[in-house]
């Protein structure tokens, strides 16, 4: 005797307590809604989840932004993957808009960890198939999950908004150091091929969140600069390029960036900074308390709902970026 059944997928997505209006936004794009999940924590801390519904067999897409407090936000992911893969769901991707930890993606010295090759290994073995992030810190970081991993791209987003503001206005793109000089060639050309400039910086790696922007290497003189990165955590580091572009000629600088981290006293220095404009997506939520008057704030989850959508049906999510991703 034959049994033939012919194969059925279903689509559910799961939202972290971590950035929910993104996750509702996502899942609204999909035509779905986020499948009720009871979370709560412990009085010692321990998190707890239940999905209310029946996730056998599905294909799941688990969306948890990485916000502080951080190592809260990643237990929770990971908790939500182990009750996923206990529940006889058939696929488990985990969607990062921001991955945390991605900035200790190799060692500086010895005796230190590789904690987002850490992070991989922990979805790995929590049960999760696939990663999706948005924006890796560097894209070797594709190499440390054992599986597929899409790395979407928040510059389409982000170079057509200032194409629409800014496309008239002589043009210098920017980054903000030497390692991120690619990232500023596909900016420019999406922008006309403006030219390249990036600012030469020194950083101790004893002390986090600072460093020293030496001098700016190419021509700024009487241009906008767009200024390129991929997080703004304390501002530091984009505040003072933005400084130096100015002393160095510049007639103006706009600064975008994919990943608002926005930790103290980040918001202080970019209002207070020369740059016209600061623009970002909502990868990470951003309190109100955080935003000023010149901070722009794009959504991307447009982007991330079209990429879950080709993976659900067995699309090409590299065709979303002309074959750059």
């Amino acid at each position: 005797m034959i049994i033939q059944k012919k194969t059925r997928k279903t689509l559910m997505v799961f939202a972290g307590r971590v950035n929910a209006d993104l996750s509702r936004e996502v899942a609204q794009l999909l035509g779905t809604e986020p499948v009720p999940t009871q979370v709560f924590d412990f009085a010692n801390g321990e998190i707890f989840v239940r999905y209310e519904e029946s996730v056998r067999g599905c294909d799941a897409f688990v969306i948890q932004s990485h916000a502080a407090p951080i190592n809260e936000a990643i237990m929770e992911q990971l908790i939500m993957v182990d009750a996923l893969k206990r529940a006889s769901a058939k696929r488990i991707t985990v969607v990062l808009p921001f991955y945390g930890y991605a900035r200790q993606d190799k060692k500086h010295r010895g005796r230190e960890p590789i904690s987002a090759r850490l992070m991989a290994d922990l979805f790995k073995t929590a049960g999760a198939h696939r990663l999706m992030a948005v924006d890796l810190h560097t894209a070797q970081i594709q190499g440390f999950f054992n599986g597929p991993v899409d790395h979407l791209m928040a510059l389409p987003r982000l170079s057509a908004y200032v194409a629409e503001k800014y496309g008239t206005d002589r043009l210098a793109l920017v980054s903000p150091d030497a390692g991120r000089i690619k990232v500023a060639e596909q900016w420019s050309r999406r922008l006309g091929g403006a030219p390249l400039a990036f600012i030469h910086k020194t950083r101790d790696v004893t002390r986090p969140n600072e460093s020293v922007a030496n001098r700016v290497v190419g021509d700024v003189v009487g241009r906008l600069c767009i200024l390129v990165d991929d997080m703004i955590d304390t501002g530091g580091t984009i505040v003072k390029a933005a400084d130096a572009l100015l002393e160095a000629g510049a007639a103006d600088v706009v600064i975008a960036a994919t990943h608002a981290i926005f930790s103290d006293p980040a918001v202080d220095r970019l209002t207070a900074c020369g740059a016209r404009e600061v623009i970002v997506t909502n990868t990470l939520p951003i309190a109100v308390d955080k935003r000023f008057d010149k901070l722009t704030v794009l959504s991307i989850g447009p982007l991330i709902a079209e990429a879950i959508r080709e993976v659900f049906e067995d699309g090409s999510v590299t065709s979303l970026f002309d074959g750059e991703a």
